[in-house]
């Protein structure tokens, strides 16, 4: 089992916009081939902040959404939430706060030997990897900037990723998978 901060972001270094809005991502429509099937077939738990369940909800099943749509994930989801959020019914969704490496164990249970994804948002896999338990970071560039929003991953790393592979596809994204080494603590310096 290994934890995945699977994402994508702006070239200039951010997951959704100042208004954490993901409408700038969806101009580029389906990207064929990309490896986000392929990945999410591997996953077995999943790990998400609290404003990016807020943005699923509002945009797939409140009463205002468009065009709403069922629940996208088989596997249960924990949310990392400080504020009480709707509930998506039928949606196996487990709201949770505090420290994740406890709630990093019951995740790692109910992957079993497949995945554990950290969906969002980028501070959520930064606990994560603060606590030694994220390994590996795959990130989805895309050819646009935004100048400010949620950034991807705000917090320094340190020893340096490994970067595994590097994919382009398309004319509008490159895909950087990064091996994680455990953070260095303070006693290694």
């Amino acid at each position: 089992m290994s934890t995945v901060f699977y994402t994508a972001t702006s070239l200039d270094g951010f997951i959704a916009a100042p208004d954490n809005s993901l409408d700038w991502l969806f101009q580029f429509g389906e990207l064929e081939p990309n490896t986000f099937d392929d990945f999410l077939a591997e996953v077995g738990a999943i790990a998400m902040g609290s404003t990016t369940y807020q943005w699923i909800y509002d945009h797939d099943f409140s009463a205002d959404a468009d065009n709403t749509q069922p629940w996208p994930y088989q596997v249960p989801a924990w949310v990392f939430t400080s504020r009480q959020l709707p509930v998506i019914a039928g949606a196996d969704v487990r709201f949770v706060s505090g420290d994740v490496r406890p709630i990093h164990q019951d995740m790692a249970i109910a992957a079993g030997k497949k995945k554990l994804w950290i969906v969002g948002g980028g501070d959520l896999a930064g606990q994560f990897y603060d606590a030694g338990l994220l390994n590996e970071i795959v990130v989805q560039i895309a050819s646009v900037t935004l100048g400010g929003g949620a950034p991807l991953f705000p917090r320094r790393v340190d020893p340096p990723l490994k970067l595994l592979s590097a994919r382009t596809y398309g004319q509008n994204f490159a895909e950087l998978r990064y091996g994680v080494l455990p953070p260095r603590s303070a006693n290694d310096v």
